[in-house]
């Protein structure tokens, strides 16, 4: 029998069986169907339940840990039990017992709970465009959005951009076109032939891990990102990095990029961004700034001016998914060409894809693919996150973003100034953007690192402040950064305060 004569046999016994579907299956295909497509009256217990939920007025999860994990771990249902029911485990054993990283308390992250706008948008971008392919409302605005983070946080005008999974990812993408750059200027495509010869990536010990990552794979290893010292802030010296350039410079090696960070993960420090570039531009390396967690700091006019010189980057990165209040989950990376990003990444037209597209007769959303977001990053499948960052900005605007933005640095400065006048505690580092770096202190313990280790841990077992802890040469700091919507004032009390009544009783104890 042939190919074509079995694949017969085979279509017309899948007929068969299609046809002779007992009533009591048919009829459980279209009341699935009918679930399937009835989303709002299945929204309002769902949203009935998150919304107590972000009351937190219930327990942690711990504490009721061995009652939900024996509900949820069930062996694998041959039967479904259909939406209503799923929803109402949810309700009862999943939602109680989620993260507390939403809870206004918990100051511990620099990623933060979902606002109300950016939850929705995910939703109605997971059901009405769940890819970023075509000509569609939702692909409209992931360049809008994209165009009016340019404009929001004060980039450099013609710079564009691409959305991302996070920090991680947008890091990626800036260092790998800044290969592609480094090496295309002496007449090599890395993305082709690979990479000929060592190269140097710029940064201090404060820069996030995810640019050691990067090097690691892009190939240039972990070893190839050369520290620059730092000052006592933990900024960039540029002294320091002018004296390792020009001894770098007489030696083989490619310089790629030099990173400069906007807002440091463990202390909110920002680096000397106009020195910096400026030396960059003299030595003609690539200029990344990550902004991940701190550009938005733009927006305070009282900090405004340390981010001079932003104009000078090749690439910036900042995640919507920390300060904005965007899901975890998205991050964008802005170049000034990205061009470059096409050639650092693209992954080469396919018939499936690209070959079933026709941008030269456009009459449905599916004749194109849009613009080809693929080809600038690492993702092919993808969801729209532009629409998450448009709901955002256009639900406050810019001006309520600034005061978000404002709040929260001056939530870090009060807590600074309490803690300054309070004999218990001392400011180890004062506040540059939202975090504040403290610790208890008494002449009655020798390791003071050890002592606030403890009163960090008991405090984030208590449940009702959560922040979370930083070295700071050579010294154990408690680390609040204050970047939920959600957190107010009153967390900045609540916190002193159990640090303090915690530290008391060790000392009480001992």
């Amino acid at each position: 029998m042939s190919c074509i004569d079995t694949n017969r046999v085979k279509l017309n016994t899948a007929r068969f069986q299609f046809d002779n579907l007992s009533v009591s299956q048919d009829i459980g295909m279209y009341e699935e169907l009918a679930e399937c497509s009835n989303l709002a009256l299945f929204l309002k217990p769902l949203g009935e339940d998150l919304d107590q939920y972000l009351r937190f007025d219930h327990s942690d999860a711990t504490q009721n840990l061995g009652n939900w994990s024996d509900a949820l771990n069930q062996t694998l249902p041959d039967q479904g039990i259909g939406i209503e029911k799923v929803l109402e485990e949810m309700g009862r054993e999943l939602i109680p017992n989620g993260s507390q990283i939403p809870n206004p308390g918990c100051s511990a992250f620099i990623t933060t709970g979902a606002t109300t706008i950016g939850a929705l948008a995910t939703l109605a971008g997971s059901i009405a465009s769940p890819q970023r392919f075509g000509i569609t409302a939702f692909n409209f605005l992931e360049e809008l959005s994209l165009q009016w983070l340019v404009e929001l946080l004060d980039m450099p005008i013609d710079m564009k951009g691409i959305y991302s999974s996070g920090g991680s990812v947008a890091n990626l993408l800036a260092i790998g076109a800044a290969r592609q750059s480094a090496f295309e200027s002496i007449g090599v495509d890395t993305a082709a032939e690979g990479i000929p010869k060592p190269g140097c990536i710029y940064a201090t010990e404060a820069s996030h891990h995810t640019i050691h990552r990067a090097a690691a794979v892009l190939g240039l290893g972990r070893n190839s990102v050369v520290t620059i010292a730092a000052d006592e802030m933990g900024r960039m010296c540029p002294m320091a990095l002018r004296d390792q350039l020009s001894l770098d410079s007489k030696t083989e090696t490619t310089p790629i990029a030099i990173v400069a960070n906007a807002g440091v993960t463990s202390t909110g420090a920002i680096d000397p961004l106009r020195e910096i570039g400026e030396i960059a531009k003299e030595y003609s390396i690539w200029f990344h700034v990550d902004g991940a967690y701190g550009l938005p700091g733009i927006l305070d006019p009282e900090i405004a001016p340390l981010f001079d010189g932003l104009v000078l980057a090749d690439s910036v990165i900042v995640d919507p998914h920390k300060w904005l209040g965007a899901p975890v989950g998205i991050s964008a990376t802005f170049v000034r060409d990205r061009n470059i990003l096409n050639r650092a990444f693209k992954q080469g037209a396919s018939d499936y894809l690209e070959g079933s597209f026709d941008d030269h007769n456009i009459e449905h959303s599916m004749d194109s693919q849009g613009i080809p977001y693929s080809d600038f990053g690492v993702e092919l499948s993808a969801p729209p996150r532009g629409v998450v960052v448009w709901a955002l900005i256009r639900e406050i605007g810019k001006e309520g973003l600034r005061r978000r933005v404002c709040r929260h640095n001056a939530m870090a400065q009060l807590l600074a100034e309490r803690a300054y006048a309070h004999d218990s505690l001392e400011v180890v580092q004062a506040p540059t953007l939202s975090i504040c770096c403290f610790r208890y202190i008494t002449d009655e313990f020798s390791d003071l690192n050890e002592l606030n280790r403890k009163i960090h841990r008991k405090v984030v077992q208590r449940g009702k402040s959560i922040p979370s802890t930083a070295m700071v040469n050579g010294i154990f700091t408690i680390r609040p950064c204050f970047i939920g919507a959600r957190a107010s004032w009153q967390q900045v009390d609540e916190l002193l305060e159990e640090v303090i009544e915690v530290g008391d009783q060790l000392v009480a104890s001992q």
